[in-house]
């Protein structure tokens, strides 16, 4: 019987690996997809904020009890995944608590640590599904979100729920176990009491030995088969930013979030226009303004759409979203990891490459009417604590739907008509505006002599 459970966890766990390498590969192929940027300058300083935002979860201790949950998951998630070596290595090699023997009395405390963050990961998990379901919370509601229909507003309540079982599951089997060595099982040795699962002992008091081993045993394939699903699960969930999150933070722009990125070929442009240049040859001309689709985005844009955590903060300080306008600035890096997953399906049903299917980010996924929407207020940015920069995207979307496609509204081309013949937004000549300035000085000149 060892055999084979060895023979069904060895399969279990290598077919776990191969789907997680194959759906590693290609996010990270999608990720490529995206044009170059240099992201490494600056190491210690990336490293100190990939250190106080990612690991340390300083954004989200903005609201501290929150913040304090979502670390308790977080850090249960990290920690008590160190046991799942211990399982591993158990369901490879047959054995049971293999390091309860070299460990000694420090075995005793160390699950007793891991058991403390189960219980802490299970509260947690218990209050964040009561928040969505029960108190619904306000962001995560798709009758006011409508990006947070179907899928992702299951998504998020789905994952708890799995959350819970696997604590749930950890927690009793460690209190059968205990059981089971009070009886002398044979194949349960000696490592005493733990600090959380000897308080369930009661539920599983008065069972005979097949029953307590057969409820240890189940409970130990639900949760490292819920382990084996988890791992898979999250690479297509929003929970992949539980991976991305470091990265994403290590590459984040180290530019103050006010200072928009030009497009080096119109700087030039205007450089020229106002003298400040002189022009050698043809000027360069790039193959698009902005951006149409995924590719004409930058790998980091792409990693922010995958490194999205839906919480939906962007949204909820977004002055447009809160005055009822379309945009929201978690649909768009929703809508952009979507078209993501599309063309990763593509590539994978043509051995790697991307085929042309008509379709684009700006079109068939986020529409004109949320980009125009925008103040670039830069509050979603803010807001995020993975440091994802919406409006990075939604700009470049702008500048090709407005300089590819001519296409802006009837405002905004008066506006770019001054600024083409009077380098500057109003209809004055560049004489008529210090004559303007001129007279408006006099003017308060005068005041102030009066009130004198």
């Amino acid at each position: 019987m060892a055999i084979v459970q060895q023979i069904i966890f060895i399969a279990a766990l290598g077919v776990t690996a191969w789907l997680i390498f194959q759906r590693i590969g290609i996010i990270g192929k999608t990720i490529r997809l995206g044009k170059d940027e240099d992201r490494t300058d600056q190491p210690g300083r990336r490293l100190s904020i990939m250190m106080r935002v990612a690991f340390g979860q300083k954004k989200m201790f903005d609201r501290p009890l929150i913040g304090f949950l979502h670390f308790a998951v977080y850090a249960g998630f990290i920690l008590i995944n160190i046991e799942v070596l211990e399982i591993v290595l158990d369901g490879i090699l047959g054995t049971h608590r293999i390091f309860a023997g070299p460990l000694g009395g420090f075995y005793r405390i160390l699950i007793g640590f891991f058991e403390l963050l189960a219980l802490g990961v299970l509260v947690s998990c218990t209050i964040f599904l009561i928040r969505r379901s029960v108190l619904k919370v306000e962001r995560f509601q798709p009758a006011r979100h409508r990006e947070m229909n179907g899928w992702p507003q299951l998504d998020g309540k789905l994952i708890l729920v799995f959350e819970i079982v696997l604590m749930i599951a950890i927690l009793t089997m460690n209190a059968a176990d205990s059981a089971l060595q009070n009886l002398g099982s044979a194949h349960y040795p000696p490592a005493g009491e733990f600090l959380v699962s000897q308080w369930l002992k009661p539920l599983v008091s008065g069972w005979s030995e097949n029953a307590l081993i057969a409820y240890e045993r189940i409970a130990w394939w639900i949760h490292i088969l819920g382990i084996f699903v988890f791992a898979v699960y999250l690479t297509y969930s929003k929970h992949l930013h539980i991976a991305l999150a470091f990265p994403n933070t290590y590459f984040s722009r180290l530019e103050p979030k006010g200072e928009m990125k030009n497009m080096p070929e119109i700087t030039q442009e205007v450089k020229i226009m106002l003298g400040l240049e002189t022009q050698t040859g043809d000027a360069a001309v790039p193959e698009r303004f902005g951006a149409k689709d995924v590719a004409d985005l930058s790998w980091k844009n792409l990693m922010d759409a995958y490194s999205c955590t839906e919480c939906g903060r962007c949204t909820t300080a977004c002055p447009a979203n809160i005055t009822g306008k379309k945009l929201s600035p978690r649909k768009i890096m929703m809508d952009t990891r979507d078209r993501l997953e599309d063309v990763g399906r593509i590539m994978l049903a043509n051995k790697g490459e991307f085929v042309n299917d008509n379709k684009s980010l700006l079109g068939d996924y986020i529409i004109e009417e949320e980009i125009l929407a925008c103040t670039t207020c830069n509050a979603c940015v803010q807001e995020c604590p993975v440091l994802i920069n919406p409006l990075d995207i939604i700009l470049q979307l702008r500048r090709h739907k407005v300089m590819d496609e001519a296409h802006a509204p009837g405002s905004w081309n008066m506006m770019f008509q001054n600024l083409d013949t009077n380098q500057a937004p109003w209809k004055f000549s560049p004489g008529d505006r210090f004559n303007w300035a001129s007279a408006l000085a006099d003017s308060d000149a005068g005041n102030n002599s009066t009130q004198s």
